[in-house]
């Protein structure tokens, strides 16, 4: 998609929204963008919430860190079932303590459906992540479903007053959902959640970068992942070859990317899609206008 410019975006935004591919270099612009306009940069990364991921997520180091106020980076153990619901209610306290300090909320990452409902609110019960579906299948399988209704039950008591207790399709839903969101069946149903953000009085910018470029960028950045140590942090690598997991993980993430950059364009079709390269300089000169 074509660039469109930044001639139509409000100049004096309550927020600045960045969004795009891993790899693009979100991270890069959302530094010097806060550095340059006193701003705090806010964390809308599934994947970079947890603290025991750095190096494999591609965390913003501590040295950059240290730079700006990071929020919401790390803040949650590798253990915990963290949710698009959770993320809402942590992103608005975020944005609230970013206002009283006086600085410009700059919220970047990858993560579409963040982004959807912090601009568009959670009205209805968000997708559920595979992975979550495919573990309460299998526990279904191998458990039976009253290990899962008595979960239920400790997690969400309100939702099995209305569910049979074998009632296999419905309490694996409801599991699912707090599993997933962090709130029940019932509470979706009942009020859905508001957006943080008044979309039209945020700048919303998609780094668009050139599929060759983005596709050598992932190459350098696993390599330096590894490098780095990410071997350590995911300890399942190393009972699998070196060079085919590199292979595969390299090739998952270009998919990744695709998948992206498809969610947004037709979920949130009225972000601006900016190169990535002129994006600092697209957003700086909107903001002196």
């Amino acid at each position: 998609m074509a660039s469109r410019g930044l001639a139509h975006v409000v100049s004096a935004p309550d927020a600045i929204l960045i969004a795009g591919p891993t790899a693009s270099g979100k991270s890069a612009v959302a530094l010097a963008l806060a550095e340059e306009q006193g701003g705090a940069i806010i964390n809308a990364d599934s994947m970079q919430v947890y603290r025991d991921l750095r190096v494999i997520t591609a965390r913003p180091t501590p040295a950059e860190e240290a730079r700006v106020p990071h929020l919401l980076y790390g803040h949650v153990d590798a253990a915990e079932n963290y949710s698009v619901g959770r993320w809402c209610v942590d992103v608005s306290a975020a944005l609230a303590a970013v206002k009283r300090s006086g600085r410009l909320p700059i919220v970047v990452g990858g993560t579409g459906l963040y982004f959807k409902a912090l601009t568009r609110g959670l009205t209805a019960v968000p997708p559920i992540p595979p992975e979550i579906r495919a573990r309460v299948r299998e526990r279904l399988d191998e458990e039976g479903i009253a290990p899962l209704y008595a979960e239920l039950r400790a997690r969400d008591p309100a939702t099995p007053q209305r569910l049979m207790a074998k009632d296999r399709a419905r309490v694996t839903r409801a599991l699912e959902v707090i599993l997933a969101t962090g709130r029940s069946l019932t509470n979706w149903h009942r009020d859905g959640m508001k957006p943080a953000l008044e979309p039209n009085r945020t700048m919303r910018i998609f780094l668009d970068v050139d599929r060759a470029e983005l596709y050598r960028r992932i190459d350098t950045r696993f390599e330096a992942m590894l490098a780095a140590g990410a071997l350590d942090e995911v300890r399942a690598l190393e009972r699998r070859r070196l060079t085919a997991a590199a292979t595969e993980a390299k090739r998952d993430t270009r998919r990744y990317t695709k998948r992206q950059a498809t969610w947004f364009r037709h979920q949130l079709p009225d972000w601006t899609w900016v190169a990535g390269e002129r994006a600092l300089g697209e957003i700086r000169r909107a903001l002196r206008r």
